[in-house]
């Protein structure tokens, strides 16, 4: 019994190891997660270098990081909001309060994802242009400035 047990536990942690999205939860599971992914991390990388000076880059439409639905959005650690092209009457503001249609605080869920690493959350969000709240997934990770400072760099997916 302690055998099949330990011969389970070790078949679903290596499962976890090389699946790890098909037990992550909140990950969607689609090619244009993997594409949210890939672009908050290339986002980050960039926000690394370049630090507030590759904003404007993230607010070009029509560019890879500003589409009809998918955005690159920046917060610090505390909740002010640094960047958002879709939501610029935000930026300077703490929205670290904010909640969605079903009460929330995925602002708050988004910095503690993001002080972990990274991860995704779940939450209401009108797309743009829209007032109704759809379901979305934001992918969030944290990122170092290069003055030092800790912010987080999301991008969401709406569910089809």
């Amino acid at each position: 019994m302690k055998r099949k047990l330990t011969v389970l536990l070790t078949f679903f942690g290596v499962m976890c190891l090389v699946f790890p999205p098909a037990f992550s939860a909140g990950a969607p599971a689609s090619k244009e997660a993997q594409q949210i992914v890939a672009l908050v991390d290339k986002a980050a990388a960039l926000i690394a270098s370049k630090g507030k000076n590759a904003f404007p880059e993230f607010k070009k439409k029509g560019s890879e990081w500003l589409t009809e639905e998918r955005y690159i959005f920046i917060v610090d650690m505390k909740g002010t909001t640094l960047m958002h092209p879709v939501n610029p009457e935000n930026e300077a503001k703490n929205t670290i309060d904010l909640k969605d249609a079903n009460g929330k605080a995925f602002m708050r869920e988004f910095i503690a994802t993001a002080n972990k690493g990274s991860g995704w959350v779940d939450y209401m969000w009108p797309k743009p242009g829209e007032e109704k709240p759809a379901k979305k997934s934001a992918y969030v990770r944290s990122a170092k400035m290069p003055d030092g400072e800790t912010v987080l760099v999301g991008a969401g997916v709406y569910a089809k």
